[in-house]
């Protein structure tokens, strides 16, 4: 019933929740409501507040993919796929393909139990099991044209069948043109949508999930952007601007952001608006760089470290660290009540401190009142 549900909610509607439930509590704290907010600001300041801008990636819960490994599983679901459909033509055959599977899978145990094998051995052992993934695909089409029907297997296993015979024609493609890469390469069976996401992080150089760009501002964070291929997120922030524009009624007085942000083309549309993007200019760098230069060279790195302090909020506390769903819109939807959450645990926190100080107010004002007479008796 969760997956039921979690369908029918679309990343679209919680990030609108998201945002309604930001704007809901601002009208609260300064009693004024949006559009009218709106209105002064537009027409009194410009410019105002710092918007930080940002992307990173939201891993899912695959194994690390290998050639070798999700040939073995491809040919593990075409071997499942013969046995339902030899069932159905049993008394019409005289013996079962063969599939060699037992064969098959000591093959592949020979390399995958292997600390460090060769690039040589892992070359054989791709090509056999390609070998034996073709001759169980070719089994599967005469299953076909003798009479058996498609229709035995459930919907799940077709599918996968349809994803085997992509992996199959992939991984020959790279086999036969030795190389190491393709254009929209398979990585997991079960989720065929996911994509290698090269980040160049310290820790792991590339990452299987969905790509998010992020704005945040005010304490609050929002996914502006969501993809399962890689992209180039300085192209977002253009959008990630005007959508600013459109929800506080003024542009930001300046953008904090990374340098992949800082392009040419960036930086004359901010500069038209009269926003600052942070960061050096560009040229090469001065000789000698005045105290204020520097002061705001640290300001700028500390304002957008608070938006990698919510990305890292998010992976170690909201899931975002390990997407757990299987599917495409269900792992979208999982990523984006994750950012309502965030800011959900914020609104909590501001409500929790004024309640901490109207309670330490009372304290003071207790405390002077019951102690009063007393501090007037020792005074005399």
């Amino acid at each position: 019933m969760l997956v039921h549900f979690r369908k029918r909610i679309t990343p679209k509607l919680i990030n609108e929740i998201n945002r309604r439930v930001v704007e809901v509590q601002q009208e609260k704290e300064e009693n004024i409501p949006q559009e009218e907010k709106k209105k002064e600001e537009s027409e009194s300041v410009k410019n105002k507040g710092k918007l930080m801008l940002d992307a990173t990636c939201t891993p899912s819960d695959i194994k690390y993919p290998t050639d070798l490994g999700l040939l073995n599983e491809a040919r593990k679901h075409t071997e499942k796929v013969i046995d339902k459909l030899y069932k159905t033509q049993k008394g019409k055959l005289k013996a079962k393909p063969r599939t060699y599977r037992k064969k098959a899978r000591k093959d592949y145990l020979a390399i995958a139990k292997q600390k460090k094998p060769s690039r040589k051995k892992r070359t054989q052992a791709i090509k056999k099991q390609l070998q034996y993934l073709k001759r169980n695909l070719k089994h599967i089409d005469e299953l076909v044209n003798l009479g058996a029907e498609l229709t035995v297997l459930k919907r799940r296993d077709y599918q996968l069948l349809l994803v085997v015979q992509e992996i199959y024609r992939q991984q020959l493609g790279m086999f036969d043109n030795k190389k190491n890469s393709i254009e929209d390469r398979i990585v997991s069976l079960t989720q065929p949508y996911l994509r290698p996401i090269v980040r160049g992080k310290a820790r792991q150089n590339t990452e299987f999930g969905a790509k998010i760009s992020a704005s945040y501002y005010d304490g609050f964070v929002f996914l502006d952007h969501l993809s399962w291929d890689n992209f180039n997120e300085s192209k977002d922030l253009k959008a990630q601007v005007e959508a600013f524009r459109n929800y506080t009624g003024h542009y930001p007085e300046s953008v904090h952001v990374d340098q992949i942000y800082r392009s040419r083309e960036n930086r004359a549309w901010c500069k038209e608006r009269g926003i600052r993007i942070s960061g050096p200019p560009l040229g090469r760098p001065k000789k000698s760089v005045s105290l204020e230069e520097k002061k705001q060279a640290q300001l700028d790195a500390r304002i957008r470290n608070e938006i990698e302090g919510k990305f890292g909020q998010g992976k170690r506390r909201e899931g975002l660290n390990l997407i757990m769903t299987k599917l495409s819109n269900t792992s979208e939807t999982a990523i984006a009540i994750s950012f309502l959450v965030m800011n959900l645990n914020t609104l909590f926190s501001r409500g929790y401190y004024l309640l901490f100080c109207l309670f330490l107010g009372k304290l003071d004002l207790l405390i002077t009142t019951r102690y009063s007479k007393w501090l007037k008796h020792k005074q005399i």
